[in-house]
C-alpha cells in the first residue's frame, strides 16, 4: 500500500475486463492507496474485438488486488440493459457497502465513419458511451449519503480537442461526456460529489500494433505512448481528498499528444 489515502473507501469501477486494460490498472491504483474495489465486466463485447474474451483474467484481477491488503469483489453486467445500473449498486452495497468512488470506465467502440455508420451501431456506442454513464453517475448520486468525499471520474478521449476520423459514433458519444461532467458537477456538488473526466491519450492496452505505437509516439513531445498506468495514478489522485477542490474539470492527460 501507498500512501493510504483512500483506506476506507469503497470504489466501483465499471469495463475492468482485461488484465492489459486502463481499467485494471485503475483498480489497482485505487486499492494501492487502501480503497475496497468492485469491479464490472462484460466479456462478450471483449468477444467481438481483435484481442478476444478471456474469462480467467478477472479472477485474476481480483487476487492480485486481494494481494494488495483490501477487499474486492466483480461482476459481469451489460451497461447496455438499463436493468443492470441499480442492480450493479445493489450488488456493491451487499458485498462491500456503500461505495464513494465511481469510475465510469466502460466505453463501446467500433470504427464507422460517414459512409459506413448505421443507426445500429449509433445506438450502441450511445447505450454505454454516454447512456449507461450517465444512469449509473444519477443512481450513484441519488444513494450517496456521506456527506462529503464522493468521487464521480469519467474517461473519455480528447474529443474535443480535434476529429477522430473513422470513428464518427464513438467520437460523437464520448464527445458527449465532457458536457456531462461538467453539468453533473454543477448539480450534484451539494452532496458532496465531485465530478470530472480524464483523457489519457493514446494508450497501450494491447491494441497498438508496432507500427501505430511507433507513429503515435512520434507525435508526443515525450516521445512514447501512454501506459494504463499513466492514467490509473492521475485517476487515484481524483480520488483522494488531495483533489477535493477540483470539479467539472477534464484533464487532458495525453503526454502532449495533441
Amino acid at each position: 500500500m501507498k500512501s493510504g489515502k483512500l483506506k476506507g473507501k469503497i470504489a466501483l469501477v465499471t469495463g475492468a475486463s482485461r488484465s492489459a486494460g486502463i481499467g485494471a490498472a485503475i483498480c489497482k491504483a485505487l486499492a494501492g492507496e487502501g480503497a475496497d474495489i468492485f469491479f464490472t465486466y462484460w466479456v462478450g463485447y471483449d468477444e467481438q474485438m481483435p484481442w478476444g474474451g478471456n474469462s480467467a483474467e478477472q479472477e485474476q484481477l481480483r487476487k492480485e488486488i486481494l494481494r494488495l491488503g483490501v477487499r474486492c469483489e466483480h461482476a459481469m453486467a451489460d451497461l447496455a440493459d438499463v436493468r443492470s445500473i441499480p442492480h450493479i449498486l445493489n450488488q456493491v452495497e451487499e458485498a462491500l457497502g456503500k461505495p464513494a468512488i465511481l469510475i465510469n470506465n466502460a466505453c463501446y467502440s467500433v470504427n464507422d465513419n460517414a459512409d459506413t455508420i448505421t443507426a445500429e451501431s449509433l445506438d450502441a456506442h450511445y447505450a454505454i458511451n454516454i447512456r449507461a454513464v450517465t444512469l449509473l453517475s444519477v443512481e450513484f448520486a441519488r444513494r450517496f449519503n456521506q456527506g462529503t468525499g464522493g468521487r464521480i471520474i469519467n474517461m473519455t478521449s480528447g474529443q474535443s480537442l480535434g476529429p477522430m476520423v473513422g470513428e464518427l459514433s464513438y467520437a460523437a458519444t464520448k464527445g458527449a461526456i465532457e458536457a456531462l461532467t461538467r453539468t453533473l458537477a454543477a448539480e450534484i456538488g451539494s452532496k458532496g460529489i465531485t465530478v470530472n473526466a480524464v483523457n489519457p491519450g493514446p494508450s497501450d492496452t494491447g491494441w497498438m500494433t508496432p507500427e501505430v505505437r511507433r507513429e503515435l509516439a512520434g507525435r508526443s513531445p515525450l516521445g512514447r505512448v501512454g501506459l494504463p498506468q499513466d492514467a490509473a495514478r492521475l485517476i487515484a489522485f481524483l480520488a483522494t481528498e488531495d483533489a477535493g477542490w477540483m470539479t467539472g474539470q477534464i484533464f487532458h492527460s495525453d503526454g502532449g499528444f495533441r
